[in-house]
């Protein structure tokens, strides 16, 4: 006689994720009608700087343009970070309370950060600068966030991707985000060299420190 034994069948709930990945194509489809030229510019930003020289005005960083594509840069870091992290074997992609606290720790540093530069911008008389600077690094930042969504939407839902292959994509948002450091440092170099000494002090305190501190957290917490 054979004996048949029963396993569950284990759901992964995937809805939470689907959901945001529309929300995220919705936002820039909508973002795309609304600012269309504007768009198109940014869009050609990997070969041309036509939209830096643009909208160069500190101003731009709390448009509507640039706060509803960091809300989909946001959403997309967050799934790269989940992502890593059950690849590695640290938990399961498909769980939505960790996601939330993830999305949730990227909002509280990323704003975090930014009031207390601001604070100290003031105090040192380089707001303008530090506004522009960070411009700048949002406008990459984005740019490589919206390059990350598709990509995320593939790891996602593709269970057998190569280990390599993440480690690739992890060195490559590296390598552009180094890059775009020191592309903004050239454009702004006249602005730094006045101010030099404030700025290794902002290189040091907001773009050095925060990460090493969070590296060491991290790996200390899943050693």
């Amino acid at each position: 006689m054979i004996e048949n034994v029963l396993h569950p069948r284990i759901l992964e709930n995937k809805d939470w994720a689907t959901f945001l990945f529309v929300l995220s194509f919705s936002i820039i489809a909508i973002t795309k009608s609304v600012f269309e030229t504007r768009f198109a510019d940014f869009s050609k930003l990997i070969y041309s700087d036509k939209y830096i020289n643009i909208y160069k005005d500190s101003s731009h960083l709390k448009s509507g343009f640039t706060i509803s594509l960091f809300f989909v840069q946001v959403i997309s870091l967050a799934f790269l970070i989940q992502l890593l992290l059950s690849h590695f074997g640290y938990a399961s992609k498909t769980d939505w309370i960790l996601y939330i606290q993830i999305i949730t720790f990227l909002i509280f540093f990323i704003l975090s950060k930014y009031l207390i530069e601001k604070i100290i911008a003031t105090s040192f008389d380089i707001e303008e600068f530090i506004e522009q600077f960070n411009l700048q690094k949002v406008i990459y930042r984005t740019y490589i966030g919206l390059f990350l969504l598709p990509i995320n939407v593939i790891l996602f839902y593709y269970d057998s991707i190569s280990r390599n292959i993440l480690v690739c994509i992890v060195a490559i948002v590296l390598i552009i985000n180094i890059l775009t450091y020191l592309i903004s440092i050239k454009n702004y170099q006249t602005l730094i060299f006045g101010k030099i000494f404030y700025f290794i002090l902002y290189l040091c305190a907001f773009e050095i420190a925060p990460y090493y501190f969070m590296y060491y957290w991290f790996t200390k917490g899943i050693a």
